[in-house]
């Protein structure tokens, strides 16, 4: 049986300032090499959550509640044991910094790699995440990346020390239907690899079920309900829940599309 990674008791978090808690009483566990996927709408904590795991919450934010880390032993370390993949890789990524300083500063940072090394395992991992030519991309700036391969890069820098947990929050979101569809499975295919523990934060709960092993539904703050995957769809405890699966008109995976990626 896996080791348990991350446990939640009693999580709440409030923002100053704010009316409402933006996380109310949240409790779960996650085990290592589980995909969970975090499913809500806009303003239900989804994102919210992901920032406190990462230990990226704002300054004078209210919180209570613990958050432990069993396999760990200790609080993760961003970038180490803690890899993050944002929205929008535009923002995530220095502008001035070619594509190679940018993945390879990672691995010399968190493991003591030489830059001559470091600069070796960028090259190698943006061909892991499947970008063609990684020799020239290395040279490249992000503006001059497509957003597609903008996050496969965005991967590359997050999986480059081989973090316990990767966390994407939203990383599909404002990319074309198409193109989420190969980050997702580009996602799925390195945790698995690795053993990598994934929990990818999303709004569309159709997506989610096509590859989570575990759904958390999230509603103002406060988990609707986790389970399984195939239980969460068919059967789902939450009325919110089935609200949200009733708005997908299906859940069937659409066909793969072949090409370069993008």
């Amino acid at each position: 049986m896996s080791e348990t990674l991350l446990r939640i008791d009693g999580l709440g978090i409030r923002y100053s300032g704010a009316d409402a808690a933006a996380l109310e009483a949240v409790s779960f566990e996650l085990a290592q090499g589980e995909r969970l996927a975090v499913v809500g709408e806009s303003g239900s904590g989804k994102s919210t959550l992901a920032l406190a795991l990462a230990g990226l919450l704002p300054r004078h934010t209210w919180i209570e509640g613990t958050i432990a880390w069993p396999a760990l032993g200790h609080p993760p370390v961003a970038g180490r044991d803690l890899g993050m993949v944002f929205q929008d890789p535009g923002n995530s990524l220095n502008p001035v910094l070619r594509i190679g300083e940018q993945v390879a500063e990672v691995a010399q940072r968190h493991l003591g790699f030489g830059w001559p090394q470091a600069y070796a395992r960028a090259e190698h991992l943006l061909g892991q995440v499947r970008l063609p030519d990684p020799a020239r991309l290395l040279r490249a700036f992000p503006h001059q990346l497509s957003g597609g391969q903008r996050q496969r890069v965005a991967i590359a820098a997050a999986m480059a020390a081989t973090p316990a947990l990767l966390i994407a929050d939203e990383a599909t979101s404002a990319l074309d239907t198409i193109v989420q569809r190969d980050i997702l499975l580009l996602l799925d295919q390195l945790v698995r690899e690795r053993g990598t523990t994934l929990i990818f934060v999303t709004h569309d709960i159709a997506l989610a079920a096509q590859f989570a092993d575990r759904i958390a539904v999230f509603h103002r703050g406060r988990l609707m309900e986790i389970g399984e995957a195939g239980t969460v769809t068919t059967m789902p405890a939450s009325p919110y829940t089935a609200t949200l699966l009733a708005s997908h008109i299906s859940l069937v995976t659409p066909p793969l599309i072949d090409g370069a990626p993008t």
